[in-house]
């Protein structure tokens, strides 16, 4: 495992994250899926980008194969296991989404 590097002292901006989740917006979902992405790519420590929508039970995740190249994975509804290979972990959307309540005619499952 890598130390975490940090900015400063203030230990509040971590410069070689391996894992970074966005919680999309309407107001910011353009930015996190174009700029942000493209940006955080070139993180040389970053091994997954995880977007967690918040208005539908949705999360993707791209995450750097040892090739370089990105892989997308997608879960939608609250039953899937959202499988994060950087982590070594699994977590259901539910958890994700636990005690939100989508508004009506979002997907639930």
């Amino acid at each position: 495992m890598v130390p975490p590097l940090f900015v400063d002292d203030e230990h509040d901006t971590l410069v070689n994250p391996t894992v970074l989740i966005e919680v999309l917006s309407p107001s910011t979902e353009k930015r996190d899926r174009d700029f942000k992405l493209r940006h955080y790519r070139k993180i040389e420590s970053l091994r997954e980008y995880v977007l967690v929508s918040q208005s539908e039970p949705f999360v993707q995740s791209y995450r750097r194969e040892t090739s370089g190249h990105w892989l997308l994975a997608e879960w939608e509804g609250l039953d899937a296991t959202c499988k994060f290979e950087s982590l070594g972990c699994e977590v259901p959307p539910a958890e994700i989404y636990r005690q939100i309540t989508f508004a009506e005619g979002a997907p639930a499952a």
